[in-house]
């Protein structure tokens, strides 16, 4: 049998189904590119196509059209013409009529040729035939209209996408000529007038014009926020339209609204924001269909975190407008308000960035609000400083003080360690108590496990099993609620924060020994000592001593050296074998050079370094020392304010309270050979155990009635109980705390109105004490007295007059 070939089976196999899979990608690729080549064909024939046109409009305009052909008449075809005019009715024309018919037979060729003749029609035409066709293909001239500006407006983003949105741009018509006007009478005149200017108004005209405007923009905001409030979720649009507020236009009233319109978001955002970070949505859960309520809350939250980015936007462009002094194109807001505007812009992040430490771009406001404290202007410096002290106090996990320290590190090494020393004391405002440490043995054994099901089924019974899981279901909820997970969190995020502030402290101690911010490192150093690493300890005690040996300090920096050291030592550092003597004779060498006068703000520091270093330690202090100390501090309680007396005279208390063989200062007779010498630096060999408390009788004359009762109270030995005893209020308090409680600073003397019957002697106040009129000269001599020996050396005045 004959096999055609369109009857022959092909012996190419039918491709299979993972085949196609394969081969889909490519052919829809190739489909793709045969699109794209269909278009780019089409595009190119448009253009040629256009290309055309326009070369044939240019012909058209350079080259005069030739005029209609006319045929010569023969001599016959004249005569042929006047009979033919013989024969036509013209006494029934008009003359008019008859001249426009001539004229029309003359310009039409096919009515004066010859149709009898064998010429051809248009054989005098084909070497023009090709600029009559160019006649044909162009495009009839249509009158033009002037072309309308545009305004580009802002666009309007709907669910199909994003419209633009323009507007025609009014054109203003010039007046017509003077003829012209002259014929249309009042119309011309009207539109003149239309372009002349309006009148000035006067100055209260003009107040009164703008407390209109002003009082319309105040309505506007107050409506747009009221109904925001009432149902945020459902008018987040209207967010937009109050944004859109803060570009016035109205020069008369745009500085003012601008600044309403900003506070007014702050609160608005601070109010509906909710409790929790918006994060965006994945592609996968934007496809999925969800319920109606739960796309309401996502349109909510996307418009809410938007607009919320479009209002810092435009707060950082405030501020940035008035940094560089940048003029905008339109002349709303003059220079001179700028400096206002930024204000109130930095005022909005600073309580945007104390508010809503949870919501998104925390980071970026802090970014913002961090070179503002090193600002030149003063209050916006103070305004950025107080917002950040304000945020480490009031974080209680640590994310947003991990964040800010970060940044604050940054910008004190950029701007190489010159800097205010503001922005380094807003560290001293950190919540950081306790870090990571050493995990202990409790925390490392491993943490109970829960037995599974064929465990139980092997093990217990079906009643017991069943109580097993009631009391595994217990213990789970009891896990939850000791929140372990939140604690360890918020230990690692502290001991990170820490970790930067003192690396930034350490990099100031070892670059920039002489700048203004080592007081500010020192004093941050003695409040965190007892949470840095013990292998830092001995490099640091080693800078610190260097430090106050080498006389470069102020009293205030070289105690805070010294507290500092103490602090390192009494934390971790108890484990260390190392006896700072050092700094036990550089305290005692300086107690007498503290300022006598109202600038007394160094004795807290005072106090709080006698009480880690003598009472905290001890076990470490010999009894010579302590002695040594009693001693030169009631030397300086004689010249110090009444306050620091009372702080001095409680410190005297616990120290005898906790040396008990102290007590040998109360008493007249000398303990062992050699004589006292309060001009020794060295606490050690300067004999105090052969001298006696002879100040405390001096002070038990002093004005000050607390002071009195110290006094008395210290020279019968200090008792708990019994007459010579405090009383409860001034037993139970620290020293700190009652040199803050009888602090004089800011106090006056108010001497009350004497009356003519009363019998008593005039007293006037100071402070908490009772003046007795008497003993007014008395005080004046006191003060003036300590206003020189502040500069004098005080033991050595004293062993003149009394010894």
């Amino acid at each position: 049998m004959i096999n055609f070939p369109h009857q022959r089976k092909s012996k190419k196999k039918a491709p299979s189904f993972r085949k196609l899979l394969k081969t889909s990608n490519i052919k829809i690729e190739n489909k793709l590119k045969n699109r794209q080549f269909k278009q780019q064909s089409i595009a190119k024939k448009n253009r040629k196509e256009q290309k055309k046109l326009k070369q044939a409009l240019n012909n058209a305009a350079t080259r005069t059209p030739l005029p209609l052909e006319r045929y010569k008449k023969r001599h016959e075809e004249e005569e042929e013409e006047e009979e033919f005019e013989e024969t036509l009715p013209v006494d029934m024309m008009e003359d008019d009529d008859l001249e426009q018919m001539k004229a029309m037979a003359q310009k039409a060729s096919f009515l004066t040729r010859d149709l009898s003749s064998s010429e051809p029609v248009h054989a005098r035409k084909r070497k023009q035939e090709n600029v009559m066709d160019k006649y044909e293909k162009l495009p009839r001239l249509m009158q033009k209209e002037q072309e309308k500006e545009l305004i580009h407006l802002l666009p309007i983003k709907d669910k199909s996408g994003i419209i633009p949105q323009t507007m025609e741009k009014p054109v203003v018509k010039k007046a017509e000529k003077e003829n012209e006007d002259e014929e249309d009478g009042g119309d011309g005149a009207e539109e003149v007038n239309a372009l002349k200017p309006l009148p000035l108004l006067t100055t209260q005209e003009l107040v009164v014009l703008r407390r209109k405007r002003l009082e319309e923009r105040k309505v506007c905001i107050a409506a747009l926020g009221s109904s925001i409030l009432s149902d945020p979720s459902a008018n987040i649009k209207k967010l937009k339209e109050l944004r859109s507020m803060l570009v016035e236009l109205d020069p008369y009233v745009a500085v003012t609204v601008r600044k309403l319109v900003m506070v007014s978001l702050t609160e608005l955002f601070k109010d509906i924001v909710p409790s929790y970070r918006i994060r965006p949505l994945t592609e996968a859960e934007k496809s999925t269909k969800v319920k109606k309520e739960t796309q309401q809350l996502r349109e909510f939250e996307e418009g809410l975190v938007s607009q919320y980015k479009f209002y810092l936007e435009n707060l950082e462009q405030t501020v940035k407008d008035w940094k560089q002094m940048k003029k905008k194109k339109s002349d709303v807001v003059s220079l001179k308000s700028y400096k206002g505007l930024a204000e109130v812009a930095v005022k909005c992040l600073c309580e945007l960035l104390v508010a809503l430490p949870h919501f998104n771009f925390h980071n970026n406001i802090i970014v913002m609000i961090v070179p503002l404290m090193n600002h030149d202007c003063k209050k916006i410096s103070e305004m950025s400083c107080e917002a950040v002290r304000r945020l480490f106090k009031q974080d209680k996990v640590g994310q947003a003080s991990l964040g800010m320290v970060k940044v604050i590190s940054g910008l004190v090494k950029s701007r190489n360690y010159e800097v205010k020393p503001e922005v380094l004391k807003a560290l001293l405002c950190l919540r950081v108590k306790e870090v990571e440490v050493k995990k202990d043995a409790d925390d490392i054994a491993p943490k109970k496990r829960f037995m599974n099901f064929k465990e139980k089924r092997k093990h217990l019974s079906r009643m017991q099993r069943k109580w097993k899981k009631a009391e595994d279901k217990l213990e789970k909820e009891l896990l939850e609620a000791e929140a372990t997970e939140c604690k360890e969190k918020k230990l690692k995020l502290h001991t990170e924060t820490l970790n930067i502030v003192f690396l930034t402290y350490f990099r100031i101690l070892k670059k920039a020994q002489k700048s203004i911010l080592l007081p500010c490192v020192l004093e941050g150093l003695a409040k965190f000592a007892h949470l840095i690493n013990v292998e830092f300890f001995d490099d640091l005690l080693i800078v610190l001593h260097k430090l106050v040996e080498s006389g470069d300090l102020s009293y205030r920096e070289s105690l805070h050296c010294i507290q500092t050291a103490f602090h390192v030592l009494s934390g971790q550092g108890d484990v260390l074998n190392i006896d700072p003597l050092k700094f036990y004779t550089h305290l005692y060498k300086t107690l007498l050079r503290l300022h006598a006068g109202t600038a007394n703000d160094d004795m807290i520091i005072v106090l709080q370094c006698l009480d880690v270093m003598l009472t905290k330690r001890r076990k470490q202090v010999s009894v010579q020392r302590a002695l040594a100390f009693i001693k030169r501090l009631t030397t300086l309680s004689l010249q110090v304010l009444p306050n620091s007396t009372v702080g001095i005279l409680a410190t005297n208390r616990v120290l005898m309270h906790t040396f008990p063989k102290s007590d040998i200062l109360l008493d007249n007779e000398s303990q062992g050979s050699g004589i006292y010498l309060p001009e020794l630096d060295e606490p050690e060999y300067c004999n105090p155990q052969n001298t006696s408390l002879w100040e405390l009788h001096t002070l038990q004359r002093h004005y000050h009635p607390i002071v009195r009762k110290f006094a008395a109270h210290l020279i019968v030995g200090a008792p708990s109980e019994g007459s010579g005893a405090l009383n409860v209020d001034l037993s139970r308090k620290s020293a700190t705390d009652l040199f803050e409680d009888y602090s004089t600073k800011g106090m006056t003397f108010n001497p009350p109105v004497a009356t003519p019957s009363s019998k008593k002697k005039e007293k006037f106040t100071i402070g908490d004490a009772l003046l007795d009129s008497d003993l007014k000269k008395q005080i004046d001599s006191h003060l003036e007295a300590t206003s020189i020996l502040s500069d004098l050396d005080f033991a050595a005045h004293f062993r003149k007059a009394f010894i």
